[in-house]
């Protein structure tokens, strides 16, 4: 498995070049990989599918442990299980501090617009915060605070989950049904949480008329694609402002400024190109990285469900559902971190 997702990200890699498709040469290779992933997974659930079903192997269940320190007499399993997220922590610590070095490193948009130093026509580099988009309003910062809602809530369920799972004094089918229903809840929310963040980034969604004057007067809220927020806009059109309206305005913000020139039919001053790339990609590598880890919680998710549906999680094997649950809540602390840095700052 692990072969096979060291070859899906390079072969992945290969295939796009700052958002640009570079060719089928290497789109099978991505698939190759897949099922590798795919196979691994297969052989994997297969030894376990059966287990607890039933009360089967439930006396045989028996748990290496680790030696020396600092994981003495710990079930090996759980030690892996935080090796693994020690590495991912040196991911998303990679993937944070980037964000933070380009941020402060490169000057802000808004900030080269209003010192003039600047041509039309000609693209500047500078960083523009994909926040300057999503945190405009509400209705669209609406689906990522709803998605921390949901991670959130999730991490209740699941250890729901748990719960009712490790439960000695309780019938086997109530404890079936319980276990059953906390995962697939969390798994929905999973699902929810990947399903707005596509509306997000591709689609955008409708406004009732009687919202639309929340929304500057505009009816839709527009996906960041498009609004053009990509990873290779290398002459992106920066929400540009005429100085001059602001001026006589007794230091009206500029947003509003925006909004009350396009209610007025009046032109903005000048239109400043800006080659957001590096602002668009650690936006879309740091979120993308993050999806990825729901996406492989939804997968995990599926299969745990279906197995608890039969029965399969007892007192004896709770403890799977528990290992689960660590990766799980390291993924909901990841986006309480990714929330802030990318949606408000």
């Amino acid at each position: 498995m692990s072969g096979g997702f060291a070859l899906f990200l390079f072969t992945l890699a290969a295939a796009f070049e700052w958002g640009e498709f570079m060719g089928w040469v290497n789109v099978p290779l991505v698939f190759v990989s897949l099922g590798i992933v795919g196979v691994g997974l297969l052989v994997w659930w297969r030894q376990d599918w059966s287990y607890g079903v039933d009360g089967k192997d439930s006396m045989h269940l028996w748990e290496p442990k680790s030696t020396g320190t600092p994981f003495q007499n710990i079930d090996i399993r759980k030690v892996a299980l935080w090796v693994f997220l020690m590495s991912e922590m040196m991911v998303f610590t990679s993937l944070f501090s980037t964000y933070m070095r380009y941020r402060l490193g490169i000057p802000n948009c808004k900030t080269v617009f209003n010192s003039g130093d600047w041509v039309e026509g000609t693209a500047v580099n500078c960083f523009e915060p994909a926040s300057h988009l999503i945190a405009s309003s509400w209705f669209h910062l609406a689906p990522g605070a709803i998605n921390t809602f949901a991670l959130i809530i999730s991490s209740f369920t699941i250890v729901q989950a748990l719960r009712y799972a490790k439960m000695k004094d309780i019938d086997e089918n109530v404890r079936r049904k319980k276990v059953t229903r906390y995962l697939g809840t969390t798994w929905f929310l999973a699902v929810l949480f990947l399903t707005l963040k596509m509306i997000e980034w591709f689609l955008g969604f409708p406004l009732p008329e009687f919202m639309h004057e929340f929304n500057h007067g505009d009816s839709t809220i527009k996906s960041l694609y498009a609004e053009g927020y990509l990873i290779n806009a290398d002459h992106y059109q920066h929400h540009y402002y005429d100085t001059h309206y602001l001026e006589s305005h007794g230091g009206m913000d500029q947003d509003t400024a925006l909004y009350a020139m396009m209610q007025e039919g009046t032109h903005p001053g000048g239109h400043m190109m800006a080659n957001i790339q590096v602002s668009a990609t650690t936006f879309y590598v740091t979120t993308g990285t993050h999806g990825a880890h729901v996406f492989g919680g939804i997968v995990g998710l599926t299969y745990m469900t279906l197995k608890a549906a039969r029965g399969g999680y007892t007192p004896d094997n709770a403890v799977s559902i528990e290992y689960f649950g660590l990766y799980w809540h390291f993924v909901d602390l990841v986006w309480v971190l990714v929330f802030p840095f990318f949606y408000l700052y």
